[in-house]
This record gives C-alpha cells, structure tokens and sequence, in this order.
C-alpha cells in the first residue's frame, strides 16, 4: 500500500477518496465490525456543503439530508441567517450519522479504496522507507505512510507519541434526539420563558415530530453507563416544569467538555488528522465538519508527495494551515461552552453578545467562523482573496466547482494571456474573460483556496512551482 487510513470514520473516508482521485493506492483498517447503526443527526456545514460539491457528491448527499437555514449555531443564541453569506451552499443539511460514512465510504470504494473491517491498529514502526503497522492479531502490513483517522482515543498518536495538551472534561451534558408528546407552540412558548441561568439546554425540531434536546447531566448516574429515555424526562422536568412528553428516542448520549489539539499532525511519514488531532465539545456542530475538511487539505498533498511530484515543503504545510484552523475551533467551542454557564458573569456576556449579534457584522462574523467560510490561509502578503476559499462562480463551462471534480488544480485566467504548460498533468487551465472576478487570474488548489492572484506569467511559474512542484519537461 501507498497509504494505510487507521478509521473509516467520515475523515478517514474522505482521505480515501482524495487520494485515489492521484491513483494512490489506499487500505483503511477499521477496528469495528459493522457500521454504527444508531441514527444520531449530524450537520454539515457550508464549508463541508461545497467541497462535496467540488466532488460531485453534494447532489447524493442531499438526497439523504434536511436542509435546516445558517442560523443559531453560535452558542444556540437564536438569531435570523446573516444577510451577505457569500455561498451558493449558505444552508445546514442535517443528515443522519450512518448515512453520511457509508456514503463516503461507498465512494471511496467506487474510486478503488480497500476497507478492511474488525482490524484494530495495535502499534507500528517507521523507517526512512516507510511504516510497517501491526495489527491486533498480530499481523504485519507494510505502506509508503499512515494517517491516524482513529478518533479521540487514536492508538496511532498514542504510539506515535504525541502530545495532546489541553483541559480535561469538567462538565457532562446529556444529547439526543426523540419525539414529543405536545406542539411545538406549546414547547416554543415554555422555552421562551424559561430561565436560562440553570445550565446548557434546547429542545429543537430536527424532523417532523422530533426534537434535539440538549440538558445538563449534573446528578445523573454513572458517565460509565449511557443515559436513559427517563434521564431525559427527570431533567426536563427539573429545568422546565415538564418533560415535554419526550418518547421513542432515536439515540441517546453523554459528553463532555474535553479540549484538546495535538502538538503535531505529522512525524515523519505519520499524519494524524480528525478526532485524532483535536477534540472538544460539539457546541456548534464543528466536529464532523472539522475532520472532513482535514481530509481535504490533506489528501492533494499526500498524494503529491507520493507520486513524486510535491515541493520539498508541501506535505508540511499540512500542520502549518489545519493546525491554527482548529486551535480556532477549539477557542470558539470555550467561548460558547462558557456562554452556556449558570453563572452570573457568562449570563451577563451572553446577554450582551445576543444585543451584539443585532448587528449583521457580528451575526455572519460568527456564522462564518462556525461553518468555516471565513478561513484565510496565510500565503504571504496579498490581496483579501489570497488564502481564502474561492465561492462556486457561475463560468461560461459552468459551475466553478462542477470543474474541479477530479481534485487537481486549476488557473482560472480572464486575460487568455497566462499558461500552465509544463503542470497541465496536474492543473487544468480554463480561459473565461466574463468570470465574475475582480482580479484578473487566480490559481485554485485542489481543495478551492486560491494560491495565487495576478497577471504575470513568471510570478505565475513560481507559484506552480510552489504549489505543483518542478515542470515537466518534454
């Protein structure tokens, strides 16, 4: 193998694919036996929304999701969806858990991954040629690398050795999703009136008839054992005078308040990436988010350095941009986390940041942030644009991202002036003088962030260089 992905999670998934679009050659080992069965709701974010639309695979996805408007993710403070997204995708699809791995495992296989489930990774060595990975039972498999997608408890980073600094669990909270038992004016009304300082709690509609509810777990049993239908309705009870008539619940969960980010995502030729490299409370829904898009940046890059290609600094750039992303995510889940206390300061700021999120700024600032729209890689000194992720353009050829199906680069050129000769085997050149640009070119990467702006053929060269490594020469 090229690469071994320990997990075949929605991270690990999405590395497999990206990295068999550059025909690289990929097993994921997966510890558990089947799929998880449980129907928990998760959301994908805007950002998450339009690199699958990069792949061609929103239009699937979407089939199996609820589109819910890009609103009230910040600490659950409910405020209208932002004027000026600036997104073609600016929507929440919630999609139910088990939907959205086997979907991207599914594609992943079609592209030519191999899945091999009920192998746990146990251990592994590397060397100046590779990494030779032990499994449970003992066996042996050796790969050019290995990316630990292994989650929160990631035996890979352990062996490998990594820190994980960061604050442990203070906190419990129970989450779930079930039916209710009166209407949804009546619950609206009761939530409206309730008083806010008795710790974090929602109870919102996710599909027709059922709710997410969202309570603190202080007194309730043991953290070892998973929560009950009657936990729910003792705390509800407690918090709201009623348990809202909660019934049939689809799943039902105890978490944290853990943050933590790896000191490293690479050692040698072993990367870590999703829960593996950072967790924290799924305040704001950023996880699932958060780990796919780590894929992303990822997956071009890894494949590059594999088929030979990559500048010599490339594969390190990995770390330098996802690492401060999610440092930033885990900032911003304290932030909410805090807002969420009984206690009288954080009740008093999260008073005062609702008359803030009254200003449209304030309101799409965070919005952006949570869906991870307003990310700008540093690339040097630039243009605003620079760094940023480049929206899905209308083009005379089509969508934007309708183009980058096939995960390679692209220069976008309203002159007609500029070339990529010499890297056309890894960016495609598309000429346009009506795409709606205020600049006159810009180089895309493989995961839609523009790498460079400007209309010079030899700056331009440089920055293939960069990006794409050396020419190819006839």
């Amino acid at each position: 193998m090229d690469v071994i992905i320990a997990g075949c999670g929605p991270t690990g998934a999405t590395l497999a694919a990206e990295l068999r679009l550059h025909d690289v050659r990929v097993l994921i080992l997966e510890q558990d036996t089947a799929p998880v069965s449980f129907a928990r709701i998760v959301g994908l974010h805007i950002r998450s929304l339009e690199l699958l639309a990069m792949r061609g695979l929103l239009e699937r996805v979407a089939e199996h999701g609820r589109q819910r408007p890009a609103a009230g993710f910040f600490a659950a403070i409910d405020k209208p969806v932002p004027e000026g997204l600036d997104s073609a995708h600016a929507y929440l699809l919630g999609i139910p858990q088990p939907v959205i791995v086997r979907l991207l495992e599914e594609h992943a296989i079609a592209l030519g991954a191999r899945v091999r489930r009920g192998c746990a990774v146990a251990g592994f060595e590397q060397d100046d040629d590779g990494v030779t990975v032990r499994l449970a039972d003992g066996a042996r498999l050796r790969s050019r690398y290995l990316v630990g997608c292994d989650g929160a408890r990631s035996t890979v980073r352990k062996v490998l050795g990594v820190g994980f600094p960061g604050e442990p669990s203070r906190n419990d909270t129970l989450m779930g999703e079930m039916e209710v038992g009166v209407p949804h004016g009546e619950i609206a009304a009761k939530v409206a009136d309730l008083d806010r300082t008795r710790g974090p709690f929602w109870i919102r509609p996710v599909g027709p008839g059922t709710y997410s509810v969202v309570v603190p777990a202080a007194g309730v049993g043991d953290r070892t054992q998973p929560p009950t239908i009657a936990d729910f309705r003792r705390q509800l009870r407690a918090l709201a005078g009623t348990d809202f008539g909660v019934h049939s619940p689809r799943w039902l969960s105890r978490f944290g308040d853990a943050t933590r980010l790896a000191d490293r995502y690479r050692v040698g030729r072993v990367l870590l990436a999703g829960d593996a490299a950072h967790i924290h409370p799924p305040i704001g829904g950023q996880g699932l988010n958060l780990g796919m898009q780590d894929a992303f940046n990822l997956g071009w890059k890894l494949a590059a350095q594999i088929r030979g290609w990559a500048p010599e600094t490339l594969l390190d750039t990995y770390h330098a941009e996802r690492h401060p992303v999610a440092a930033d995510v885990l900032d911003n889940t304290r932030a909410q986390r805090e807002l969420t206390s009984p206690e009288p300061g954080p009740q008093a700021v999260r008073r005062l940041l609702t008359e803030l999120m009254d200003l449209n700024e304030v309101n799409r600032h965070l919005i952006e942030k949570i869906t991870a729209i307003g990310i700008r890689y540093d690339f040097g000194p630039g243009p605003d644009l620079l760094g940023r992720r480049l929206r899905d353009l209308d083009l005379r050829q089509g969508r934007l991202y309708g183009l980058l199906h096939q995960g390679r680069g692209l220069l976008l050129d309203r002159t007609g002036r500029l070339t990529v000769d010499g890297w056309s085997d890894r960016v495609d050149l598309l000429t346009d003088p009506t795409a709606g640009l205020d600049v006159p070119c810009v180089l895309v990467r493989p995961d839609g962030h523009v790498a460079w702006i400007g209309a010079d053929q030899r700056d331009l060269d440089g920055h293939l260089a960069r990006w794409f490594g050396a020419p190819t020469r006839l």
